[in-house]
């Protein structure tokens, strides 16, 4: 299973009332959602000034924003983003350490919480979804997603397995 972080939840029947969602399992019913809020992070990143572009475009991939950019050395730049905790926990790290070669640092804190257009990615084998494929992503990213999981799925699996499904 993917790294999850926790998101609050907001019901229409009661929209004062604070629902915490710890895996997509737990993702209620989307026609009685009001909101859903995810959590945000300010990240600190310290690199070379010869990766500060390949970082900005890890970071706005990232659905990162840049807050500020500060040059300590010649050689030496900070930035900060805000970006969504759930950006961060899955590969952000060793893409980071990747893209500056061993270059980068990397440190961050929790800000606030914010409203998200988030969505539950449902799997399905043989006709019925598995808990462990479930993820809970931004909408612009579900797509992307559950194309990625079914290619490697369809690696992985023996077709002879599973019916395959009538087109």
């Amino acid at each position: 299973t993917v790294p999850n972080v926790s998101y609050n939840s907001f019901l229409k029947k009661d929209p004062t009332t604070k629902v915490i969602v710890n895996n997509p399992t737990e993702f209620p019913d989307p026609s009685s959602l009001e909101r859903m809020e995810e959590p945000y992070i300010k990240a600190q990143i310290i690199t070379k000034s010869d990766y500060v572009g390949a970082v900005m475009k890890l970071c706005i991939e990232k659905r990162g924003i840049l807050k500020n950019q500060n040059y300590l050395t010649s050689d030496r730049v900070e930035m900060s983003f805000n970006i969504h905790l759930a950006e961060i926990v899955f590969d952000f790290y060793d893409r980071l350490k990747t893209i500056s070669r061993g270059y980068a640092s990397f440190d961050y804190h929790p800000i606030d919480y914010q409203a998200a257009d988030l969505v539950k990615v449902d799997i399905m084998l043989n006709g019925d979804p598995v808990d462990a494929l479930s993820a809970l992503v931004h909408k612009e990213n579900s797509y992307e997603l559950g194309k990625k999981m079914c290619e490697k799925l369809r690696e992985l699996i023996p077709r002879q397995q599973f019916d395959l499904a009538n087109e």
